[in-house]
């Protein structure tokens, strides 16, 4: 017998309740598409199948146990398509990237490119109607002009507010700041497929090199720490207590780079986009520090500026060598951070390290906290003997609103809900975020000014709660698993719409994911075509294509 999970993100809850019979379809003439299963098990991914039961129940088969499912189908980048939608735009292109269909409280009235988005309320929602008729988004990645213009009350709220200014923010009877919790973190990558990356003792002399506390005084707000581990501490398990990174050490460093065949040590590029991140709030100041730090054992830097967009492309295909980056929490668990990163979703450390590969692969599919706890310290342990990348920092940061503003929040885990702010005496609401969106297709995307506009669009499964990391019902409205956690079915909520009117089942679930998960589906197309969150979180695609 199946059994009913309760509503949580911790999903290795040891609590199921017993389950009823699913619904029955609704029309008799329905009929499912998009059916999909692969052929077994052995290609690499967690996927067996994915299946439309009846039109209201969608049935997800696991090749392996995984705790963290229920949070994984709950984060934006796998909100549900247009079944319809997708075929008609090939799966790509223009429409589909900058014209999107979603069952969101808002749709997109206007892109205008590198101005404004305009998101009005979608006559179609099933849920609460918005508390404001229009939203606005803007983008400045200037932390200093962000402020100004809340100051001048030309905008309502606006992202990562400098750290210098929030006790300015404070102090303003006018305006109002809403902490973001650090379940983030900065890290300096490293290719090991680029000279003189390659070398273990080349990465653990650069992990050596670099003075964190140094970072975390002269560039971070109150509540930030040093990153001692890949994960923030609040996550556990996957933090392992008292276990701590290299020390600052320069003459240790110059003698790894002699022993690697580097004296004189080397000249190489430090690339990064200027952007404001939670975890990054001064990516200027941070890359010149990190330059200095890096000279002091012989390590020239040269500092290359990209475009966010250019440079989250040029990362997942390995084109660069030395970089820094950063992750906030998509879910409260492990393997949203370890899993993406260190099994080869992307390009971006280079080639991933087996033994690494397989302590990750163990630890995510033990349901009991104590014993993953324990399996996570031999991922932490091996994430610093290879160093692919040195964390630097979880970093503090905020949200600001005008005084005025009613519901104004700063989520756990995903971006500001615009349906649930108002502002007394006015219709809409004007936001400036760090960047433009890439594009509105959230599934091919891993940027966080994408999802933060895409979010208000669509909906996924389940979603999380406002104010905490726990998840609820979303497009569906209850689901149920099997006592080894490989069989996860949910139940649609019914009488749903896409915004152009286009009515939602679980046709329209199946293809979203089949489209991301089967490389050689002919829909598999999107941004890039990358499709790193699914890969990241689910394992190889079906269908991969052999690396050259």
């Amino acid at each position: 017998m199946q059994k009913q999970v309760r509503l949580s993100a911790f999903v290795f809850l040891a609590i199921m309740l017993a389950v009823g019979t699913v619904a029955s379809a609704a029309d008799p003439a329905w009929k499912a598409k998009y059916n999909t299963a692969a052929p077994d098990c052995t290609y690499g991914g967690e996927f067996k199948s994915i299946e439309a039961v009846d039109q209201y129940t969608v049935k997800f088969t696991l090749c392996t146990p995984d705790p963290a499912f229920l949070s994984k189908v709950a984060f934006v980048a796998f909100s549900i398509q247009s079944s319809a939608y997708l075929e008609k735009t090939g799966g790509g292109g223009a429409d589909l990237l900058s014209k999107p269909v979603g069952t969101g409280p808002y749709m997109l009235k206007e892109w205008v490119r590198g101005d404004h988005l305009t998101f009005v309320p979608n006559p179609n929602y099933y849920g609460e109607k918005p508390k404001n008729s229009q939203v606005i988004f803007r983008w400045n990645k200037e932390a200093a002009a962000r402020l100004l213009e809340l100051q001048a009350g030309t905008v309502d709220a606006i992202a990562n507010p400098s750290p210098d200014d929030f006790d300015k923010i404070q102090a303003n009877p006018k305006l109002k700041l809403m902490p973001v919790a650090p379940l983030n973190v900065l890290y300096l990558g490293m290719n090991n497929t680029i000279k003189p990356f390659d070398n273990e003792k080349v990465r653990q002399a650069v992990a050596m090199a670099i003075d964190k506390k140094r970072l975390i005084t002269n560039f971070y707000p109150s509540g930030s720490m040093v990153a001692e581990q890949f994960m923030p501490p609040a996550l556990v398990p996957g933090y392992s207590k008292g276990y701590t990174w290299y020390p600052t050490d320069t003459a240790a460093a110059k003698k790894l780079l002699a022993e690697a065949g580097y004296p004189d040590g080397f000249e190489t590029t430090l690339s990064y986009r200027d952007v404001v991140r939670n975890y990054l709030p001064l990516p200027g100041k941070v890359a010149q520090d990190i330059q200095s730090q890096l000279a002091a054992i012989g390590i020239k830097v040269k500092i290359n500026v990209l475009e966010s967009g250019k440079f989250l492309a040029s990362v997942a295909a390995g084109e660069q060598p030395l970089y820094f980056n950063g992750w906030r929490a998509d879910y409260p668990d492990a393997t949203n951070f370890v899993d993406f990163h260190f099994t080869g979703a992307s390009k971006n450390f280079g080639t991933p390290f087996p033994d690494l590969v397989d302590a990750i692969r163990k630890a995510a599919q033990v349901a009991d906290p104590a014993e993953r706890d324990k399996l996570y310290v031999k991922v932490n342990e091996l994430i610093k003997q290879h160093v692919p990348m040195v964390p630097l920092a979880h970093g503090g940061s905020a949200n600001a609103f005008k005084a005025a503003a009613q519901g104004a929040h700063s989520r756990v885990v995903g971006s500001l809900m615009f349906s649930e702010l108002s502002i007394p005496g006015q219709d809409k609401i004007v936001w400036i975020q760090n960047a433009e969106p890439i594009s509105l297709y959230l599934n091919d995307e891993t940027d966080g000014e994408t999802n933060a506009a895409g979010e208000q669009i669509f909906k996924s499964l389940l979603q999380y709660k406002l104010t905490s990391a726990e998840v609820e019902g979303a497009l569906a409205e209850k689901y149920s698993v099997n006592k080894d956690l490989t069989e996860w079915t949910f139940n649609l909520r019914k009488g749903v719409k896409f915004s152009d009117g286009t009515p939602f089942d679980a046709n329209d679930v199946v293809l979203t994911y089949v489209v991301a998960w089967d490389a050689n589906h002919p829909l598999h197309k999107g941004n890039t075509g990358a499709f790193e969150y699914f890969r990241g979180f689910f394992g190889k695609l079906l269908n991969a294509p052999e690396k050259k």
